[in-house]
C-alpha cells in the first residue's frame, strides 16, 4: 500500500506502516526527526501521486476548542486551517483519516466519525483524538490501560510544547498500521 502521512515531522506513523512492509512517507513542513522517507514541503505538491491511503494530522493551532478563548482574534486564520482540512478532506486518495483533537472541524465541517484516546492503545493517558474517516473503519481499541492522566494538557509553556502535544502515541499508530494497512 503507499501512504502518505501529512503534517508528521516525528516518522511515528509513517514508520509503523513501514515496519508493516507498506510503502510510506511523512511530508511536513519541518525537517522529520527520524530517519526515514519524509517529503518537506507542501503538502498539496503530492497530493495527487497514486496515494491508496493518507493520514492526517492538519495544524490544530486555529482549530482545537482548548483555544476557543482566543477565536475571536484569529477568524482569518481559521478560516484558512477550515480550508486546508477540507482540501485534505477532498483529496483523490480513496482512504482518508484526518486526526486533530476536539475542535471547530466538528461544526464548521462534520462532526468525527471517532473519538479514540491514548488509554485504549497502550498509553495510561487521556488525550480526545477525533477522527474524520474516508473508506476507512474505526480503530478498534488494542490495549486498554489504567492509569489515565492527563499529562499532554499539563505540559508546561515553552518552545517545543506544540510538537510535543502533536506527536501520535505510538500504540495508536500500530494501531493504524495493522487495522488499515490490511485494507487495499
Amino acid at each position: 500500500m503507499n501512504v502518505l502521512v501529512a503534517c508528521e515531522y516525528s516518522g511515528s506513523v509513517r514508520d509503523a506502516f513501514t515496519r508493516g512492509g507498506h510503502f510510506a512517507m511523512s511530508c511536513d513542513l519541518l525537517d522529520t526527526e527520524t530517519p526515514g522517507l519524509h517529503y518537506k514541503g507542501d503538502v498539496t505538491h503530492i497530493l495527487n501521486a497514486g496515494w491508496d491511503l493518507m493520514i492526517a494530522h492538519p495544524p490544530c493551532t486555529h482549530l482545537a476548542v482548548s483555544g476557543s478563548r482566543w477565536f475571536k482574534d484569529k477568524v482569518q486564520e481559521q478560516a484558512d486551517a477550515l480550508d486546508f482540512v477540507r482540501l485534505l478532506m477532498d483529496a483523490p486518495i480513496s482512504r482518508i483519516a484526518i486526526e486533530n483533537p476536539v475542535s471547530i472541524i466538528s461544526s464548521k465541517i462534520r462532526k468525527p466519525d471517532q473519538i479514540i484516546q491514548p488509554w485504549q492503545f497502550g498509553h495510561g493517558e487521556t488525550k480526545a483524538t477525533c477522527l474524520w474517516l474516508k473508506g476507512l473503519p474505526k480503530l478498534t481499541p488494542t490495549n486498554v490501560v489504567d492509569g489515565r492522566e492527563a499529562r499532554v494538557h499539563r505540559m508546561p509553556p515553552g518552545p517545543n510544547r506544540a510538537r510535543e502535544r502533536s506527536r501520535t502515541y505510538q500504540g495508536v499508530a500500530e494501531a493504524m498500521a495493522q487495522q488499515w494497512g490490511g485494507l487495499c
